[in-house]
């Protein structure tokens, strides 16, 4: 028997979540199939264990800045019961029975396309039921990257943590590894550094946060370095075994490092393979970069993807963003997907903060570019007022031509909640002169921007 449904979501991350939701609100019948947890990584294995876990001694941090203020203690045991809360101690039943009441078919099983119906609607098949509907989202999001290290395989007995185990961990470990420079590397290094670990940090290439520009990178690496983390850059780990108390890492300038646990920090890859991609005549290799979507985020007749599994901005906030996009246009209204203003924030201390174009990037554009960065102690009163040793710098790149900004970095207190105001400027395409004449509260780290701009024109 075929059970025959307006959309089936392959996948209940975020994004998956998100797309159900509007379906259903529009009255269509939606059939949910998740081979885990309904919530996704995310909910479960990353952003919100890894920013709970972050809270407390990024606070201990704070409170130990802030004039006038003992700094408070660490709960290990009380930090993560609240942990296990946030994370429903890795149970979604109760998300489970929700769809259920609310009208959706939930599939607690891995799903595949299998081709069309004899009438063109889309099979899906899962374990030991088959699915019909006339489009397909696929939300199936993505996973760890291994590198091709000796010693570092699936099956080996070295101690090897992805993001999963770090952000669900019972206790601390003495001696850890970050293999890897990327966002996951910087969070969960200075998590583990503040709770006790002794952290080396290992990545191939010179600098942190190769993505972002190169102050960027800079900046963080000192900021890892006053947590005491032994940083390792321009190195790579060659081989790896199993020693008595944990494991042995060689790296290829001849040093070695002993380690209780090593984390990976080397980035993520869509998780595409076993899709049944094939049956729908979609040809393309378990190893591609994403799902190949138009910016209507369709890639074939009924066929739709969000979030990780396109590989496109990798976070949870564009995968929410897609699926409202993909959802708006099954519904028959018609909107596409724009990556221009996307936020990118590290949930560190301080925070990192960065959206639209590097440098680099403008560069190959062929875009004419002038450049600022501004000392926010130098420049405004709220680091001072919120803390005895105040920080902050803020990056802004601007488009000479059309006068107009494409690019903006911070690196300070709550930059992920002022970032903002860049990233509406850079997805509007706001004038500089129209931003240089709006007035910011006094006193907030959003009046840096009057500062950053005003010299962009000096």
């Amino acid at each position: 028997m075929t059970d025959r449904f307006d959309v089936v979501v392959l996948g209940m991350g975020p994004g998956g979540e998100v797309a159900t939701d509007r379906l259903m609100r529009a009255g269509q019948r939606v059939a949910v199939v998740e081979r885990e947890l309904i919530g996704g990584e995310c909910a479960y294995w990353g952003c919100i264990p890894s920013k709970t876990l972050l809270r407390a001694p990024d606070a201990r941090a704070e409170a130990g800045r802030a004039a006038g203020v003992s700094e408070p203690a660490l709960d290990w045991s009380a930090l993560r019961d609240y942990r296990d809360f946030m994370i429903r101690k890795l149970d979604d039943s109760k998300q489970v029975a929700e769809y259920a009441e609310q009208g959706a078919t939930v599939v607690k099983a891995a799903g595949r396309l299998a081709g069309r119906t004899g009438d063109g609607l889309l099979r899906v098949e899962t374990d030991g039921q088959t699915l019909a509907a006339s489009h397909v989202i696929v939300a199936t999001g993505s996973e760890a990257v291994r590198p091709p290290v000796d010693g570092l395989g699936v099956h080996s007995d070295v101690p090897v943590w992805t993001n999963r185990e770090a952000t669900t961990l019972r206790e601390v470990p003495d001696r850890v590894l970050m293999l890897g420079g990327s966002a996951v590397a910087v969070e969960l290094g200075q998590f583990l550094a503040r709770m006790g670990s002794h952290v080396t940090l290992v990545a191939r290439a010179d600098r942190l946060l190769t993505r972002e520009d190169p102050r960027v990178g800079e900046l963080s690496r000192d900021a890892l370095a006053a947590d005491g983390i032994d940083l390792r850059l321009g190195s790579q780990a060659r081989r790896i075994t199993r020693s008595r108390s944990g494991a042995c890492v060689d790296l290829d300038d001849g040093t070695a490092v002993g380690v209780d646990v090593i984390v990976l920090g080397t980035g993520r890859t869509p998780r595409i393979a076993g899709l049944g991609l094939e049956t729908v005549g979609v040809d393309m290799d378990d190893s591609a970069d994403g799902l190949p979507v138009d910016d209507h985020c369709r890639f074939g007749d009924g066929l739709w993807a969000i979030g990780d599994v396109t590989g496109q901005a990798m976070f949870t906030h564009v995968a929410k963003y897609q699926a409202r996009v993909a959802a708006d246009n099954i519904l028959g209204r018609a909107r596409t997907a724009a990556y221009d203003g996307i936020p990118r924030v590290i949930f560190s201390d301080p925070e990192i903060a960065a959206v639209g174009l590097t440098t680099a990037q403008a560069d190959d554009r062929g875009l004419t570019t002038v450049a600022v960065e501004v000392d926010l102690p130098r420049a405004i009163a709220r680091p001072w007022t919120y803390e005895t040793n105040p920080r902050g710098t803020l990056g802004l790149l601007a488009d000479q031509d059309r006068r107009v900004l494409v690019g903006a970095w911070a690196v300070a207190p709550m930059a992920g909640e002022w970032i903002h105001q860049a990233a509406l400027a850079i997805r509007v395409g706001i004038e500089l002169n129209i931003l240089r004449d709006q007035v910011a509260q006094f006193p907030t780290y959003t009046e840096a921007y009057l500062t950053a701009l005003e010299q962009l024109d000096a």
